[in-house]
């Protein structure tokens, strides 16, 4: 596994077991809605993770763009899937989503070398 995916999941993990760990209703309410709402229902998980995706570079967060990247590429979405939906998400967030398409495609590339 990449460096840099480690990194990312490690951290993750353990900051959301803090995070989780002090018992916060709100927070823990928080946290079961995002799973909940990245369920298969009338949308696959695919088509949800692809609409994460889009929402999170529109929004400008690299730790949520880099979490739905890695779903996507869990749920085996192409480079292709991936790219085209990186382009609506920079078309409807322009320019000045650039520099996070920059570092998703770098992750996207991570995640793709991940077992070289």
């Amino acid at each position: 596994m990449s460096s840099d995916i480690k990194e990312f999941n490690d951290y993750r993990s353990k900051m959301n077991d803090k995070l989780l760990g002090d018992n916060n209703k709100i927070i823990k309410r928080i946290f079961n809605l995002d799973t909940n709402a990245f369920s298969a229902g009338a949308l696959d998980v695919k088509t949800k993770e692809l609409l994460g995706l889009i929402a999170s570079t529109v929004l400008r967060c690299d730790d949520c763009v880099k979490y739905h990247l890695e779903s996507c590429y869990n749920e085996g979405v192409t480079k292709e899937e991936v790219m085209e939906t990186l382009s609506i998400g920079t078309l409807v967030g322009g320019t000045i989503v650039i520099p996070h398409l920059r570092r998703a495609y770098e992750y996207w590339e991570a995640l793709e070398n991940q077992n070289d």
